[in-house]
This record gives structure tokens, C-alpha cells and sequence, in this order.
């Protein structure tokens, strides 16, 4: 469908154990110079979080319980609650705070935008810079512009964007899709728990059919919590597990190239080690190795792990 000369537009927050965080969310919502016409929780707190809900009449909430949690499956539990109404929905990170013309400016992009715009996301002002970025462009695992995707299949990060930019890919908890897009794809429920790269996935399936922006104008903080050291070696696992059954699920990329950017990030995080040697920077680095050990010997069955 095209989009109609109103725009209605739905939040889904996927969230877990974050109740303090869900409060400044809700309030930076509440002060939105233009209201969502819904605003979808889904839940994997334990326990529920829905009284939070409650705080909030002001809000058009609606509560959707999903345990156990995992990310991609409140995704697409989300996006099965939509109202008919809602032209175009997406998913914010219960941990973000709007900037309070956000969600004005995204209504107003929207209503210009054709049927070739499939996502647009908004800008995260306080988001870092690439840690040693010529390191990694060196391996492959980012490049130029910003949001691309290199021939290894690594996607380059997003920074904080002054003006609107297009890109290949986009972050997965900022960010709203066009009706017909929601209609088409839905998320990956292979990636279990918080799912490493799942929004990456996601949005380059989207991108081949679809133009994706990242809107300078709609602006958010993210209050992105340290991750705790007993974490890393989840997230390391992931790193490589993952990408090994993106890359293979996709098709796109060089199968070389594709081992030099793993060969990359494993050296990236030996370098850390050396740095900063520690249990966090060694469990890192082993879950790497798992992970690849993993992915060769089968790869085929996802695992849990929530490390954020």
C-alpha cells in the first residue's frame, strides 16, 4: 500500500528487567510535541512490568506478555499487535529517551516519502565512534559511507548523522518500517535471547527491495548500560557464530573475504587481551573461538544469551 496523506505511527518496545529505564522512555513519550497513535510493550520481565504501564494513562499502550524473553520474537509479537490504523511502525530499545520533536519529525518525513522508502531510522546523538577504525577497515569489517556493508558482509557502523543520510542496513531499537515492509518480513526467530546481529539481518533483507535513511532531525538518546564482565564470553560466542549463519543465510558475500574479517575481529580481540589482559578481554576472546569452532562443525541451531 502507499502511504495515506495521515501517517499513523506505532511504537513497539521490547523490553526485559529494565523498569527504571522504561520510565524515562515513557516520559520522553509523554512529552512528545506529536503523540504515537499506539505504543506496543512487549514484555519478557520477570517479573511483569505491565504496572509501569499503568503509570502512564496519558499514553495509548498497549501491553503484550512474551516469556521467555527473546528479542526477535517480542519483535514480530509486537508488530502482530497493530492496530489497522498504524501506515507505519517500529521498534524503539527501552532504553532510549526521544528528543521531543522526534516523533513530529519522523511523521513529517514519512508524509513525503514514496513507495521505494522501506525503513527510516532515527539519529542516536550520543552514539561512539568506531573504536579503531582504520584496524577495521584494514579487515573488512567496516567502510565507507557509514551504514554500508563491506564485501565480507561486516556492516559498518552508524554514527551520530547531522544530515539525513541512505544506507544499507539499520540498527534495529531507533527505527520505523513502512506498513508493506511489516506486511513482508518479519524477524529471524533463529536469533534467541538478545541475538547478536539480528537487527542487521533483518534490515539488509529489507534494503534489497527497499531504501533505508537514517533521519539527522529525529533524534534520541540511547542509555546504552556498561555490559557486565560475565557477558563477554556470550557476546563473543555470538560474534562469530552468528555472522558464520548471516553469512550463509544471505549469499552475497565473498566466502575470502568473509574469513578475513572473522581472522580480523579474532585479532582485534587478541589485541584487547594483550592490552588489557583480564578475565572480561580472555572470555571474549574464547567465545570468538567457540563460536567459529561451532559454526564449522555444524552451525545450524542457534543458542540463548542475553548479555545486554
Amino acid at each position: 500500500m502507499s502511504l495515506p496523506n495521515k501517517v499513523n505511527i506505532a511504537y513497539v518496545v521490547p523490553t526485559k528487567d529494565r523498569p527504571d529505564d522504561l520510565r524515562i522512555l515513557f516520559t520522553s513519550l509523554q512529552k512528545q510535541t506529536r503523540q504515537p497513535d499506539q505504543i506496543i510493550i512487549v514484555d519478557g520481565s520477570d517479573p511483569p512490568i505491565e504496572p509501569i504501564c499503568h503509570e502512564y494513562p496519558d499514553l495509548d499502550i498497549s501491553y503484550v506478555r512474551c516469556f521467555p524473553p527473546s528479542l526477535a520474537k517480542q519483535r514480530n509479537a509486537g508488530m502482530a499487535a497493530l492496530d489497522d490504523s498504524i501506515t507505519v511502525a517500529g521498534y524503539l530499545d527501552d532504553d532510549l529517551e526521544l528528543e521531543a520533536d522526534a516523533t513530529q519529525k519522523m511523521v513529517d518525513f514519512w508524509m513525503q516519502a514514496d513507495d521505494q522508502i522501506g525503513g527510516v531510522s532515527m539519529s542516536i546523538i550520543n552514539q561512539s565512534a568506531p573504536y579503531r577504525k582504520n584496524w577495521l577497515k584494514f579487515f573488512l569489517m567496516y567502510g565507507d559511507p557509514a551504514g554500508s556493508v563491506t564485501g565480507s558482509g561486516f556492516h559498518s557502523a552508524i554514527p551520530t548523522v547531522t544530515e539525513t543520510i541512505e544506507t544499507k542496513w539499520l540498527y534495529g531499537g531507533a527505527t520505523l518500517w513502512h506498513r508493506n515492509v511489516i506486511a513482508k518480513f518479519e524477524y529471524d526467530e533463529w536469533f534467541v535471547g538478545h541475538g547478536f546481529g539480528e537487527d542487521f539481518e533483518y534490515s539488509y533483507r529489507v534494503g534489497r527491495d527497499y531504501k533505508l535513511f537514517v533521519l539527522a532531525g529525529s533524534r534520541t538518546y540511547h542509555h546504552e548500560r556498561p555490559m557486565a564482565d560475565e557477558k563477554m564470553y556470550i557476546l563473543g560466542r555470538q560474534q562469530t557464530y552468528n555472522r558464520f549463519y548471516m553469512f550463509r543465510k544471505m549469499g552475497d558475500f565473498s566466502s575470502l573475504l568473509f574469513a578475513w574479517s572473522i581472522s580480523g575481529l579474532v585479532f582485534m580481540n587478541f589485541l584487547a587481551l594483550v592490552k588489557n589482559p583480564g578475565r572480561p578481554t580472555r572470555d571474549r576472546l574464547k567465545g570468538n573461538l567457540r563460536g567459529i569452532w561451532e559454526a564449522l562443525i555444524d552451525g545450524k541451531k542457534s543458542f540463548a544469551g542475553h548479555w545486554k
